[in-house]
């Protein structure tokens, strides 16, 4: 049997759901396509979306999840590409205070979100 399958989305679960929304929204360009409310309001599912690809990250919220999240030893990221320039871009992040790590001689950065989930910032 040969299966194939292609990516829908990827999961980060966040402590405040507003807060990472507008992180990604200002960071990375990424805007609300849908959200899924528990009817007894337990949790929130929140896709966004790049507007060009069928690619979504799923922001969950917990109501009863009150401390950060233990991230081990946070080797998983996700990996963004951002068109324009380059440079301006991570001047922007510098200046939001996202930047946490840089390797200028591979030409890539990590910004690390709210919940510190780190996204790795490439040029188109």
């Amino acid at each position: 049997m040969e299966i194939k399958s292609k990516f829908d989305h990827y999961n980060f679960n966040v402590l405040d759901l507003e807060k990472s929304i507008a992180f990604y929204e200002k960071a990375l360009g990424l805007k609300v396509l849908r959200q899924k409310k528990a009817e007894d309001g337990s949790f929130i599912l929140t896709f966004l979306t790049d507007g060009s690809t069928g690619f979504f990250l799923e922001l969950t919220w917990l109501r009863d999840w009150e401390k950060p999240y233990n991230l081990g030893d946070n080797e998983i990221h996700l990996c963004m590409r951002v068109s324009g320039n380059y440079d301006e871009i991570r001047k922007f992040h510098k200046e939001m205070g996202c930047v946490c790590y840089e390797n200028e001689s591979m030409g890539l950065y990590f910004i690390n979100d709210p919940d510190d989930y780190w996204i790795e910032i490439l040029p188109v």
